[in-house]
C-alpha cells in the first residue's frame, strides 16, 4: 500500500489516479495513524513553502514523515513536496523545512520567464537510482515552479534540467526521493517513474 499524504497542498487525485492506473493500491489521508500502515509514502505539493510547512506541522505530519523515514519507509516528494524535504525555504518568508536533505530552496536565477512551466529534458547524473529504471537520458518531464532546490550535497543529485541555470530535477538520499517535475503530468515516462518507485526495493 502506498500512502499519499494530504495536507491541502497537492493535486492528490491525479497522483492517486496514476498509481491506480498502474495497478498499485494507494490511500489518500492526512491522518498519521492511517498512513503508518503504508509501505511507501508520497508527498505531493502545489503552492508556497511556508504555508505547506504550516499545514504539515498543524496535522503532526512533519514528525510522522521524519519518523517514517528514520524507520526506513521510502518517501517520494513531488514538486513542492520535494522542496519541503530540504532544510530551509525562501519563498515569501524564510521557513524551516523537514531537513531530510541538506540545502535551501530559492528563486530560480534565469533570463527566462518565471514560473518555469512546460516540458524540459533531464540530464541524468546517477543512472543507478531506482526511479530511473528504463528511463533514458534527455527524457522530457513537465515542470511548474519558480523556486528550485539548491542541494548542498552533490551526491544527492540524480538528475538536473537546464533553465538558464541547472535545476535540481531528481534527488535521492537513501530512502528519500524527490522529483521537481510532476510525473503524473509527464506522459508515459512520468508513469514509469511512479511504477519504478512503487516497485523499488528500498
Amino acid at each position: 500500500m502506498i500512502g499519499i499524504i494530504d495536507y491541502d497542498a497537492g493535486n492528490l487525485m491525479s497522483v492517486r489516479n496514476s498509481l491506480r492506473y498502474l495497478g498499485f493500491d494507494c490511500v489518500v489521508s492526512d491522518k498519521p495513524n492511517a498512513l503508518s500502515e503504508c509501505e511507501k509514502l508520497i508527498l505531493p505539493g502545489v503552492g508556497a513553502f511556508p504555508s505547506a510547512m504550516t499545514k504539515l506541522n498543524e496535522r503532526g505530519l512533519d514528525e510522522f514523515i521524519i519518523k517514517s523515514v528514520d524507520k526506513g519507509i521510502p518517501l517520494l516528494g513531488i514538486c513542492l513536496g520535494m522542496q519541503v524535504l530540504f532544510e530551509v525555504g525562501n519563498e515569501v518568508d524564510r521557513a524551516s523545512g523537514l531537513g531530510l536533505l541538506k540545502g535551501e530552496v530559492r528563486l530560480i536565477e534565469t533570463k527566462y520567464k518565471l514560473p518555469h512551466i512546460g516540458w524540459n529534458s533531464l540530464e541524468i547524473r546517477n543512472a543507478e537510482c531506482e526511479l530511473l529504471n528504463n528511463v533514458q537520458n534527455n527524457s522530457y518531464m513537465y515542470f511548474v515552479h519558480s523556486y528550485m532546490c539548491e542541494c548542498f550535497e552533490p551526491s544527492d543529485i540524480v538528475a538536473i534540467a537546464d533553465y538558464g541555470e541547472p535545476i535540481t530535477a531528481i534527488v535521492q538520499k537513501g530512502n528519500v526521493f524527490g522529483c521537481q517535475f510532476h510525473p503524473e503530468k509527464s506522459s508515459d515516462i512520468g508513469l514509469k517513474i511512479y511504477e519504478n518507485y512503487a516497485k523499488s526495493k528500498m
